[in-house]
């Protein structure tokens, strides 16, 4: 496939490339045990690892009540300047939404 000057930077053959243009952008990561990443992508490979600055950390924490069929569902947020995330335990990466 023949590529022009200044093209390449924004084409898309493969899932990885969708990452690579969100670099030093925003992007939302949903991981196992019901946590969600807000934050800048610095880096990542290709195994999904990324660091992520000015993160935005959402925890759902579902507690069950002993002897009883309650429950209630809470959520925790924490703000954290740099983060390593494991890409063994990521479920999603969406970009920033990008208009027109």
């Amino acid at each position: 496939m023949a590529q022009t000057a200044g093209t390449s930077l924004l084409m898309v053959e493969e899932p990885l490339d969708l990452v690579r243009l969100s670099l030093d952008e925003r992007i939302y990561v949903k991981l196992r045990g019901d946590r969600e990443l807000r934050g800048r992508l610095h880096a990542y490979d290709q195994h999904l690892n990324m660091i992520l600055g000015d993160v935005e950390e959402t925890t759902t924490v579902v507690n069950v009540e002993d002897g009883s069929q309650s429950q209630s569902i809470n959520t925790v947020n924490r703000k954290v300047p740099m983060l390593f995330v494991r890409g063994d335990g990521v479920i999603l990466v969406s970009p920033p939404s990008r208009s027109s």
